[in-house]
């Protein structure tokens, strides 16, 4: 609480602003030396420092918007990307939603995103410092967005009129890690702050979105709810549970896929029957990880005319080549003994010198593993250790 105050003035955040980026331990030794060499205090020093470091690794979440928000490093790490924020601020107004009260803010992400959307924000946090930070980042919105702190079941809506209830919404991003500002550990579900039951009562009452880690237990998705899955270059970042105008009709699982500036979606009313297992072809895709946690590899399946490698393993494998957002396909050079000795000759036969190591069903350590292999020459390739039925492959494969 201390730092905060002593950033919170205004000649901490010219210094902020004068220091610019700090991307290294030696850029912040400098950085340091510098200003106790000027006569600032060790407190002064360590709070704008570290908040430049900050504001250095949040330009991958934020943006240029970075250069002008302030963070903790747990909120930072819990803080939902921008890219991903502005799709969910897009789909409150495409429902004709006008309010949405944050609870659970964090530091303010998704609130800026709202914000930015023109929706009018209520952000609440339960801790006072990461609340503070939130009405910081959010004050170049004024009263369009309002910062409080408090619980989430002090400050949820509670429409009174129809009207109401068909323009305002919930945002909801249950605490699922301790409190704290630096080091934080994840709890159980059962220990989510509000807790689910709490936030799905809330759900049926009001539009609302709950913001959850991908990896949550399906089986404890409410059947009315649409469940969506989120990834954004390459990472599955989060499970978004929507209910009320927010779920989509005949919708029940989606799987969102952002590249850059651009999203592709599969959706469907629920999980998707797999498709037929078939013999290794000339090439191998590998889903999304949003398709693979929506349960919808086999309509990805069906749309690349490719089959299972393994009824339990997530590769397909086609004989035609597919170009699709929703995974990432190889073409298959030559399917090789399990063997590193083999494995090691068929690499220094082609020259490759850069191998990206793949694996899925199979007991091996890729790093591990790639120690053990020769790589000398200029060429590249994947190598994809996979078990299809009782046979474990060692396909040598061109990412496409």
């Amino acid at each position: 609480m201390s730092e905060l105050r002593t950033l919170l003035t205004p000649e901490a955040l010219r210094m902020l602003d004068a220091l610019g980026p700090i991307a290294s331990t030696d850029a912040a030794a400098r950085a340091v030396m510098r200003l106790r060499a000027e006569g600032h205090s060790p407190e002064f020093v360590s709070a704008v420092v570290g908040q430049a470091r900050l504001r250095t690794r949040a330009t991958a979440k934020f943006g240029e918007f970075a250069d002008r928000m302030l963070f903790t490093r747990a909120g930072l790490e819990q803080a939902t990307r921008l890219g991903v924020a502005a799709r969910h601020a897009g789909r409150m107004r495409a429902a004709g939603i006008a309010h949405v009260s944050d609870l659970g803010c964090g530091i303010g992400g998704d609130a800026l995103a709202f914000a930015g959307a023109g929706l009018g924000v209520t952000a609440v946090d339960a801790d006072e410092v990461t609340a503070a930070l939130a009405a910081y980042n959010l004050a170049p919105f004024g009263s369009d967005a309002e910062v409080r702190h408090g619980f989430a079941e002090d400050h949820a809506p509670a429409p009174s009129t129809a009207s109401d209830s068909e323009t305002a919404a919930v945002w909801l991003d249950p605490a699922r890690r301790t409190a704290g500002h630096s080091e934080t550990r994840r709890v159980a579900a059962d220990d989510y702050s509000p807790s689910l039951d709490w936030a799905f009562a809330h759900a049926e009452r009001i539009p609302t979105g709950i913001k959850l880690g991908p990896a949550h237990d399906r089986d404890a998705i409410p059947a009315d709810v649409e469940a969506q899955w989120v990834s954004a270059d390459g990472d599955v970042v989060e499970l978004v549970l929507w209910s009320g105008v927010l779920a989509r009709e005949g919708v029940r699982r989606a799987a969102l896929v952002i590249r850059g500036d651009r999203a592709h979606e599969l959706t469907a009313p629920a999980d998707t029957d797999d498709a037929e297992v078939r013999e290794l072809g000339a090439y191998v895709h590998e889903p999304d990880g949003a398709v693979i946690r929506a349960r919808l590899i086999g309509d990805l399946a069906r749309r690349l005319d490719a089959g299972m490698l393994d009824p339990h393993i997530a590769y397909l494998t086609s004989d035609s080549p597919a170009d699709s957002p929703f995974a990432v396909s190889f073409r298959v050079r030559e399917v090789l003994p399990m063997n590193q000795k083999a494995i090691s000759a068929a690499l220094k036969k082609a020259g490759i010198g850069r191998l990206e190591i793949k694996k899925r069903g199979v007991d091996v350590d890729p790093a591990a593993f790639r120690k053990k292999l020769t790589l000398r020459g200029s060429a590249e390739a994947t190598l994809i250790l996979v078990r299809a039925g009782d046979k474990r492959h060692a396909i040598l494969a061109d990412r496409l």
